[in-house]
C-alpha cells in the first residue's frame, strides 16, 4: 500500500486506457477494500487482456464463464459484464473521435483540484456530475462515491495530507 501511495495514488493520469482501467478497478472495489483490489490487480490485468478495451469489448459468454471461474479476480458477474460493456462504450467513443481522457478531465475541470487534504469528502458536486455523465453514456458501477475515489486515485483531485511529500509533488 505504501508503494502504491508513494508512486501512483493521486498522480495525475491522462492516458485514456489507464483512466479506464482504474475506473473499472474502482468499480470492482465497491463493497470491498482497495487493498483487496490492489493485491489482485495483476490478476485483473491478465484476466482482462491487459485492459485492452478492443480485446475486452470482444469478450463473449465464454469469456464471462472463464472470468467467473478465475480466482485471481473478484468474480461478480455484474461487475464483469459492466467492464465488458464499458470497453464497448470506450471503443464507441474512440470510433466517434472522442478521447476518454480528455472527456473525463474536462468533466473534472481540466486540472487537479487541491482539496487542502484535511476534510476529505466521499463525494463532491463534481463527482456527482461526472457520475451522471458516465451513467448517461452507459457505464455501470460509477456512483458518485466510486467516481470520487477514482478521481483521487488518478489525480483529478489532490487529497494528500498537507504534510505528505506527494501533495507538493502533485502540485508541482
Amino acid at each position: 500500500m505504501t508503494t502504491y501511495h508513494d508512486r501512483e495514488w493521486g498522480v495525475p493520469v491522462r492516458d485514456s486506457r489507464l483512466l479506464w482501467e482504474m475506473l473499472m478497478l474502482e468499480g470492482f472495489q465497491a463493497g470491498l477494500s482497495w487493498r483487496t483490489i490492489l493485491h489482485r490487480r495483476e490478476g485483473f490485468r491478465r484476466a482482462f487482456a491487459g485492459f485492452d478495451p478492443v480485446k475486452v469489448a470482444a469478450f463473449g459468454p465464454e469469456d464471462i464463464a472463464r472470468l467467473m471461474a478465475d480466482e485471481g479476480i473478484i468474480r461478480s458477474r455484474a461487475k464483469i459484464e459492466a467492464t465488458i460493456g464499458a470497453a464497448r462504450i470506450l471503443c464507441d467513443m474512440v470510433g466517434s473521435g472522442e478521447d476518454f481522457g480528455v472527456w473525463a478531465w474536462e468533466l473534472a475541470g481540466g486540472a487537479p483540484v487541491d482539496s487542502g487534504g484535511r476534510d476529505i469528502p466521499t463525494k463532491t458536486a463534481t463527482s456527482e456530475a461526472m457520475s451522471k455523465a458516465l451513467k448517461a453514456r452507459g457505464f455501470k458501477f460509477v456512483g458518485p462515491v466510486i467516481v470520487y475515489a477514482w478521481m483521487q486515485a488518478v489525480g483529478m483531485v489532490n487529497d494528500h495530507a498537507p504534510e505528505c511529500f506527494r501533495r507538493q509533488a502533485v502540485a508541482a
